[in-house]
């Protein structure tokens, strides 16, 4: 990733503001470079704001008849959440039921991490990628689930080190509960 030089400098100042706010000194040997490397690990993890899913999932879009439940399960994310800018992780699960379009398998992985790398609250992530989806394929239905492990639960506050905070969302054929059922059990 190539890093925006003026806006590592500006990020890079403040976090030596930070971390002689906190009692360190930013000039100690082992923090010289430490603002510069924290600027360009927050452009890096905040790259999801310079990225549009839906061009993603467009650069990928394939005519094709099939009109059964395509899933990507497990897909690996981590993102940052905006209460406490800490460290929330799990897995996505994707399903959609093409109405005439496909788009590559990639592409519904990739979508998941365009909105991972924002600040983000679980929910809101859940839901970003189910309307993105389906307002680019307008398949016959998107479902989503999320299962994540919030750093901001373990590290701090009520310091509960195995939740595991599960959310979900769906459109059209998935608001049937039978087809639910289906995408639930072929994740687990």
């Amino acid at each position: 990733m190539k890093f925006n030089t003026e806006k590592t400098a500006a990020l890079a100042g403040h976090y030596s503001d930070i971390l002689q706010a906190l009692g360190e000194d930013p000039n100690r040997e082992g923090l010289i470079k430490t603002p510069e490397r924290i600027a360009k690990a927050m452009q890096y993890l905040m790259q999801g704001y310079n990225q549009d899913p839906e061009e993603i999932i467009r650069g990928a879009l394939f005519k094709e008849k099939y009109r059964q439940m395509v899933i990507v399960k497990d897909i690996d994310f981590y993102s940052m959440c905006e209460h406490h800018m800490l460290p929330f992780f799990g897995k996505a699960h994707v399903a959609y039921i093409p109405d005439g379009y496909i788009t590559g398998l990639s592409k519904l992985a990739r979508v998941v991490d365009v909105f991972a790398r924002r600040l983000q609250v679980q929910e809101r992530l859940t839901t970003q990628i189910k309307e993105s989806i389906q307002n680019t394929l307008k398949p016959l239905g998107v479902m989503v689930v999320i299962e994540a492990q919030h750093m901001c639960m373990q590290m701090r506050g009520v310091e509960k080190q195995h939740s595991i905070t599960t959310t979900s969302d769906f459109t059209g054929v998935f608001t049937n509960a039978i087809t639910r059922e289906e995408f639930i059990s072929l994740i687990k």
